[in-house]
């Protein structure tokens, strides 16, 4: 049975560990944006030892590339990005203390993996909804790669953003688990 969770970031492996696959959370408070250009420019800070432009410690990082803002609004539609794109670079950025994960789709096992050993969790962001996701994100500003436009490093400050957890600590896989339940057996 699946569970509500009201959490603030930055994310603790309490916060972790009482996470399981199915459960519903509602983020408050800083989580970053990054896509895989801006992934790949993290793992190459983190493999050359120089500074990160925000900390991983229990950081959550969002899968996507929002629209311009209308006037006065911080931000346009924010949905979520196919996640298996950041599968190569995730779990270096797991390893060195990213808990958690926001994106659409599945992860692949080294994903998973890091998830379980590092303790941290892969959010599932309803896909096709990014007008209504972002009128949750109250601030946004760019604090890194600016250059890469809709795919910069974005810090966001978000109210009771919605979120699935598909992938837990324990290693159970959400998307593994529904499809297991309606599967024919011959």
């Amino acid at each position: 049975m699946s569970q509500v969770h009201y959490l603030t970031t930055p994310l603790t492996d309490e916060d972790i560990m009482n996470l399981k696959a199915g459960d519903i959370v509602y983020l408050s408070g800083t989580i970053f944006t990054a896509r895989d250009a801006a992934h790949k420019r993290l793992v190459d800070l983190i493999e050359n030892k120089e500074e990160l432009p925000f900390q991983l410690d229990g950081a959550v990082i969002y899968f996507v590339g929002p629209t311009p803002p209308k006037p006065g609004e911080p931000i346009g539609s924010a949905g979520p990005t196919t996640s298996y794109r950041m599968d190569s670079y995730s779990p270096t950025l797991i390893k060195h203390g990213l808990k958690g994960m926001i994106g659409k789709g599945k992860r692949n096992q080294a994903v998973k993996d890091a998830c379980k050993e590092y303790k941290a969790v892969y959010f599932g962001a309803t896909g096709g909804a990014g007008a209504l996701l972002g009128k949750l994100i109250k601030e946004a500003k760019v604090i890194a790669y600016e250059e890469l436009g809709p795919e910069a490093i974005r810090m966001l400050k978000v109210e009771n953003f919605p979120v699935t957890v598909i992938n837990d600590a324990y290693g159970r896989d959400l998307y593994e688990e529904g499809r297991k339940q309606y599967e024919v057996k011959d």
